[in-house]
């Protein structure tokens, strides 16, 4: 009989594995049908992943199996909408102030925003969605004849470690860590790192040479940990773009997807790429479809094809609303600036859009300098005033802020 490699592995990594209900399930099952059973913790695990290589990827001519699955992961794993913290709704909230919109909503004794029920279920919808769609990712990816070539032991170690993780943060390198209130969909499927990823482990736990082990302490204690969110994160970085040097580059070239149609490829091409951007969730990209056309720059990759994503612009109802980058809080990288300007001038609205723009960061900062009682300098109270220029804003009426902080 073989080495159970890999199932020794999961033992080392979870030593309560072998003793869990589902695969003391499946053991109990086994004696029942007179099947000859084990106590080693290796064996156990081994029968339990037979298991799940059957249900998963054995009725591949199924469809409707392939649902299920689908369907008990997402009850499993999927926010549930009376878990959404307040906080994902003071988030909306001030996503509304800074683009200048406060004017148009009513607010409560304490002059909170008050968000309109039918606007909390659409966003509530659009989150669930997200998060099912990203999570279905991969499951057809793993239960895919694409994955074969991973043990069925690595894709449960992947699969598992990727089921905790949130967010990406682009400042400390890392993933937040998913709970039961996490809004975020689950992470991009990035095949070229989670191989990476896996062909690693897989030599780790088969006891093979890996030369990068010895020549790279790092990855030497990334791969002793065998962390999936930290390796999954180092092999990504290592792979996609997000050294300045590589920044550098803004040759490329805008697509654009137009109003109403699928949003498969734009989704699709934004996967792994971790722009941080709300588009990149398939049923966030469609609502914006159905509303405007999107534009999005590609700059080239190693192989010189457009493949990375630097810029999105929204057009909506004849009006740019959005301009995003894949710097901090969706700011535009230091090197794009020029690419974008000359995209926006293409709009009837480019140069007002880009006014209101700065006229809405600017507001943001004064008033977080407010906030910590800060002295505004002669020109901040001369914008605030518009001395030389009205604030312009996204909303229908003008943004409350200017009165709140003249006040």
């Amino acid at each position: 009989m073989p080495e159970k490699f890999g199932e020794q592995f999961l033992h080392q990594r979870d030593s309560e594995l072998h003793i869990s209900d589902p695969v003391e399930h499946e053991q109990k099952r086994k004696k029942i049908a007179g099947e000859k059973t084990s106590h080693k913790p290796a064996e156990k695990i081994a029968d339990f992943l037979s298991v799940i290589e059957k249900t998963h990827m054995g009725y591949r001519d199924s469809p409707e199996v392939l649902e299920r699955i689908k369907q008990y992961y997402q009850k499993e794993h999927v926010i549930e909408p009376e878990d959404i913290p307040e906080n994902y709704w003071d988030s909306q909230r001030q996503i509304i102030v800074n683009e200048g919109r406060g004017g148009d909503f009513e607010k409560d004794k304490q002059g909170k925003i008050i968000i309109p029920d039918q606007v909390r279920e659409q966003l509530t919808e659009v989150l669930i969605d997200d998060q099912q769609s990203s999570l279905d990712n991969w499951i057809e990816y793993f239960t895919s004849p694409d994955a074969d070539m991973y043990p069925t032991w690595a894709k449960y170690w992947a699969f598992k470690g990727m089921l905790k993780l949130s967010s990406y943060d682009k400042e400390k390198h890392a993933f937040n860590k998913r709970d039961k209130g996490t809004v975020a969909p689950f992470p991009d499927l990035d095949r070229e790192a989670l191989a990476y990823a896996i062909d690693a482990v897989v030599k780790k736990a088969e006891k093979k040479h890996i030369p990068e082990e010895q020549n790279n302490p790092e990855f030497k204690k990334l791969l002793q940990g065998a962390n999936f969110g930290k390796l999954y994160v180092y092999a990504a970085e290592k792979i996609t773009p997000s050294e300045e040097n590589e920044l550098q580059n803004t040759k490329g070239e805008w697509i654009t997807y137009k109003k109403g149609s699928d949003a498969k490829s734009l989704y699709e091409s934004l996967q792994g790429y971790g722009t941080g951007w709300c588009i990149a969730g398939e049923s966030v990209a469609q609502n914006y479809l159905n509303a405007g056309d999107l534009h999005v720059f590609y700059s080239l990759d190693k192989n010189g094809k457009p493949t990375i994503p630097r810029s999105a612009v929204v057009f909506t109802a004849g009006n740019i609303t959005q301009v995003r980058g894949i710097a901090k809080e969706q700011n535009l990288d230091p090197y794009i600036g020029s690419i974008v300007e000359d995209k926006l001038n293409e709009f009837p609205d480019g140069k007002q859009y880009q006014k209101r723009a700065e006229d809405m960061k600017q507001l943001t900062v004064l008033q977080e300098k407010t906030k910590h009682k800060e002295a505004l300098i002669k020109e901040e109270l001369e914008f605030l005033y518009e001395i030389n220029a009205p604030i312009e804003g996204f909303g229908y009426q003008k943004d409350p802020r200017i009165q709140e902080l003249c006040s």
